[in-house]
């Protein structure tokens, strides 16, 4: 009787466990994307967007959508970095004026950071502030010497890790200009890069949306013409798995940046906070994330998303 007894109990246990478990393997994570919408014509008003037959994939499953919020006024709060490539030539002197221009023209929401690519790290020349002049006390010339940025990629998630704020409602934006070579991987330069792949990762559990415009520095690697295509194209990685953009004009240098900051800034002002749940196997993650629905314009979301348990930061 006695060992029945302890055979019923242990079965008890058992249920109770595989319950617990099923419940913990079903339980739903969180998770937030910045999603760019921009008007289907010049004239096209985006601040109208409905999330209305908005739907959603992580992960290629059907996930909930909880918001959808225009990213404007006080619930539009951005901090955006400007991380000027370390060794590029002093030939992206000529485009100081410009790139002082976008951190002045930036949203009046925006607070903006001036940071240079250095023996793998992002050294920020001051903190993030809403006053330009402030910001633009740190702009000068790069160095100019070949592969002294270490990576771009080691850079960004050097600055994904130690983003120089702690508002976690903020967007949080970085605008890499570099020509994209990885100086530790130039013998393979495939699109299997694995720093980039940790860059990616870096970036997407930092929330961090990457914009890249393409400048080159006139180096050894910037001659073959093979390396600065796939340079291009790790950089496109970048921007399509955090839902930014990538800039470039052929393999040569535009004659101005204007254009591209102009493009931009519009993006900046058409941007919407989309929140959502989807089941979450117990610990944060990152999940593919694919976006349908009739929006009324161009659509631009992250590849990937960060995926934690429900209440987390």
């Amino acid at each position: 009787m006695k060992g029945l007894m302890r055979m019923r109990s242990f079965a008890i246990l058992v249920g109770i466990g595989m319950l617990l478990s099923m419940v913990w393997a079903q339980s739903d994570g969180q998770g937030r994307a910045i999603v760019t919408v921009l008007p289907a014509g010049e004239d096209g008003a985006v601040a109208a967007a409905s999330a209305a037959g908005l739907k959603i994939k992580v992960n290629g499953k059907s996930a909930q959508v909880t918001g959808w919020t225009a990213l404007k006024g006080p619930e539009g709060r951005l901090e955006l970095v400007v991380l000027i490539d370390g060794s590029a030539r002093t030939s992206l002197g000529s485009q100081l004026d410009e790139i002082a221009h976008f951190v002045r023209e930036a949203p009046a929401n925006a607070k903006v950071a001036i940071g240079y690519m250095q023996n793998g790290r992002a050294v920020m020349t001051g903190p993030l502030t809403n006053d330009a002049s402030a910001s633009l006390n740190g702009l000068r010339l790069p160095g100019g010497t070949p592969g002294s940025n270490g990576s771009p990629y080691f850079c960004l998630s050097d600055l994904a890790k130690n983003w120089p704020s702690t508002d976690g409602g903020a967007r949080r934006e970085v605008v890499m200009i570099t020509d994209g070579v990885d100086e530790y991987d130039q013998q393979h330069m495939d699109l299997d890069d694995p720093y980039v792949q940790t860059a990616i990762a870096d970036a997407v559990r930092a929330r961090l949306v990457v914009h890249a415009m393409y400048w080159t520095n006139r180096g050894a690697g910037d001659n073959n013409g093979a390396i600065s295509n796939t340079a291009q194209s790790l950089l496109m990685e970048v921007t399509d798995a955090t839902g930014g953009s990538s800039y470039w004009q052929g393999m040569g240098n535009p004659v101005s940046l204007d254009p591209f900051f102009i493009d931009l800034r519009k993006r900046l002002l058409n941007q919407f906070a989309l929140t959502f749940t989807s089941p979450l196997k117990g610990k944060a993650e990152m999940e593919s994330l694919k976006v349908q629905g009739e929006l009324h314009g161009k659509v631009t979301a992250p590849r990937e998303v960060w995926v934690g348990p429900a209440g987390a930061e």
